[in-house]
């Protein structure tokens, strides 16, 4: 933390501009030996640009606009130096390296926004929605971040950490004080908020599952017998030709896959290879690369002719039988979307009944429908009413999930009538746990783990 760092904090390569940032005790000293102006770096306002250049000796390396935030009014919480530069890889690599040559030192992934961390500027739910937000793919993903940013999640954890307080207190205070009279409230009281901790945890943990399709999008494999019209989805939902369409059996040996925004939430489109009995070799092993996408997916989409009767049309392999079974069709529908493509050339009497969407590729029908049904099982039907901008990471999870464990055992120990320092001992656990998630029970691996992820120069 003695150390000045800096780094170019916007991507490389070409653009209008870069910029560079320094954090540290000698940041503004740095800026002070690097650049001219009328106005030097130590005497500038503060958050005020100030137009000037940098210069190497007497070599002038480009004209600048240099900006001071002093501490502790910055991003850091210590003074900060931004220096935007002309786009281009070599004069922000340049101004980068006298920076450096001047005493700075080369800032680690998330360096600054761990330094905000542990200069108290936002707690650890709040570093995590920064890499968040860089990356967000959707208007939804990017709404989720910026509440976590503003410290949405970390206040019902901090509301959640203050009961769990506030009952160890109660009966810890017990314990240390027997003759005071103090009720241990071992009945309905206690239990009663032990069972609001419980369920403000339990909440928090049910946003898991949104978090990840937030984060990382919904797995959506599509597959299907050959021919059925795969392929022509998947470039009909990315709007552009990305995978072939041919009419000849097997193009497609191996999984494409691509990211789209539907309506705010993030797909990953995963192509496969077509399911059917093959005694090639290549299409044989495209196939066993379809049932393994299948197994990681969140959402399978599987695609059948409306306009003939197939002999299979189960996800798991080759069948003998000649059309679908009502039986069969009832394990589809659990496991899977059904979609007739080709609609606009009849449908087989085998599909009549059949709960699916129908649309035809080739007329571009049926689309709007079919993203009104992915988006009806993304969300269990209740888009319109879902909270997203509350949605836990994978590190939250484990950390509430061993909260719940610990409150659970501790609702026993109440139920049990054990001894207060058993209650107390599970309370101490779960408020721990919980304390893990804005980072008031953190450690250097966690940390390294968590800010390893960012973009150097954040």
């Amino acid at each position: 933390m003695n150390d000045t760092i800096a780094a170019i904090s916007t991507p490389l390569g070409e653009g209008a501009i870069a910029v560079l940032r320094m954090s540290g005790p000698r940041a503004v000293a740095i800026a002070d030996q690097v650049f001219r102006a009328k106005t030097r770096a130590g005497a500038a306002a503060a958050r005020v640009q100030q137009f000037g250049a940098v210069f190497e000796g007497e070599q002038k390396l480009d004209d600048v606009l240099l900006t001071v935030f002093r501490a502790p009014r910055s991003y850091t919480g210590e003074d900060v130096v931004e220096i935007a530069c002309h786009g281009g890889v070599l004069v922000a690599r340049r101004i980068l390296e006298l920076l450096l040559k001047c005493g700075a030192r080369s800032a680690e992934p998330g360096e600054f926004t761990q330094r905000a961390y542990l200069g108290g500027k936002m707690d650890l739910t709040q570093a995590e929605a920064v890499m968040d937000l860089i990356t967000a793919q959707t208007d939804l993903a990017m709404r989720a971040a910026t509440e976590q940013l503003e410290g949405r999640l970390g206040e019902r954890i901090r509301g959640l950490r203050e009961r769990l307080v506030e009952l160890l207190a109660h009966v810890e205070a017990y314990i240390d004080f027997p003759d005071e009279d103090i009720d241990p409230d071992t009945g309905d009281a206690l239990r009663q908020k032990l069972d609001a901790v419980r369920a403000e945890t339990g909440a928090l943990l049910a946003t898991a599952g949104q978090g990840r399709v937030l984060r990382e999008g919904v797995r959506t494999v599509i597959c299907g017998a050959p021919n059925v019209g795969k392929s022509s989805l998947l470039n009909l939902l990315l709007g552009y030709e990305r995978a072939i369409v041919s009419a000849q059996p097997g193009t497609t040996r191996d999984v494409i896959e691509e990211v789209i925004n539907l309506r705010g939430y993030p797909l990953r489109l995963v192509d496969t290879a077509g399911l059917r009995e093959s005694d090639d070799e290549i299409e044989r092993e495209g196939m066993a690369r379809t049932r393994k996408q299948i197994e990681r997916a969140d959402l399978v989409l599987h695609i059948a002719d409306a306009s003939e009767a197939i002999s299979d049309f189960r996800v798991e392999g080759p069948a003998s039988a000649p059309a679908p079974s009502s039986d069969q069709i009832s394990d589809l529908k659990k496991a899977a979307l059904l979609v007739l493509n080709k609609f606009d050339l009849g449908e087989h009497a085998c599909w009549r009944g059949v709960e699916a969407v129908r649309i035809s590729c080739l007329k571009n029908e049926g689309i709007a429908e079919l993203e009104d049904a992915i988006i009806a099982r993304i969300t269990g039907g209740q888009a319109a009413h879902r909270d997203w901008s509350v949605a836990i990471n994978a590190r939250h999870q484990a950390c509430l999930a061993k909260a719940l464990d610990y409150s659970n055992a501790a609702d026993q120990a109440l139920a049990g009538a054990l001894s207060p320092e058993f209650i107390a001992e599970e309370l101490r656990g779960a408020l721990d746990a919980v304390g893990g998630v804005v980072g008031k029970a953190d450690s250097e691996e966690i940390l390294g783990k968590i800010f390893s992820t960012f973009c150097i120069g954040k």
